[in-house]
């Protein structure tokens, strides 16, 4: 049986996605900014940017019975891949522990001008 974690605004309906889908102990969490409802949070700062997707995904995982802990590869995604290492500061403070397997690379344009990062994470429950 599936569980999913809804996008709390109208993008999970309008492209059809949610924020994250527990299948067994397999967990993945969508492509994750620092956007919402009034906009994107800490503008111009990729770091407090990293910090928020990383709470939000760390919310995602909690809510269908997951954690940080439980993440085994992340996939960071920057607008310019100047900011490496603030969002690399962020990512290991959240994974000091586990450090997952992580692909980071520039994407280049993403959905919103403001945003400068968007993480996505896979996670495997009780490893």
């Amino acid at each position: 049986m599936k569980r999913r974690v809804e996008v709390a605004s109208e993008w999970g309906a309008g492209i059809g996605y949610s924020r994250a889908v527990r299948a067994g102990n397999l967990v993945i969490v969508s492509g994750t900014s620092a956007g919402g409802p009034a906009g994107v949070s800490h503008k111009g700062d990729a770091e407090g940017q990293a910090e928020l997707v990383l709470q939000r995904i760390g919310e995602a995982l909690d809510a269908v019975g997951a954690s940080l802990e439980d993440v085994v590869e992340t996939r960071v995604f920057l607008r310019d891949m100047a900011d490496w290492q603030a969002v690399g500061n962020a990512h290991a403070r959240a994974f000091a522990s586990t450090r997952p397997a992580t692909t980071l690379l520039q994407a280049g344009a993403l959905i919103d001008p403001d945003m400068l990062v968007e993480i996505a994470a896979t996670a495997i429950v009780g490893e």
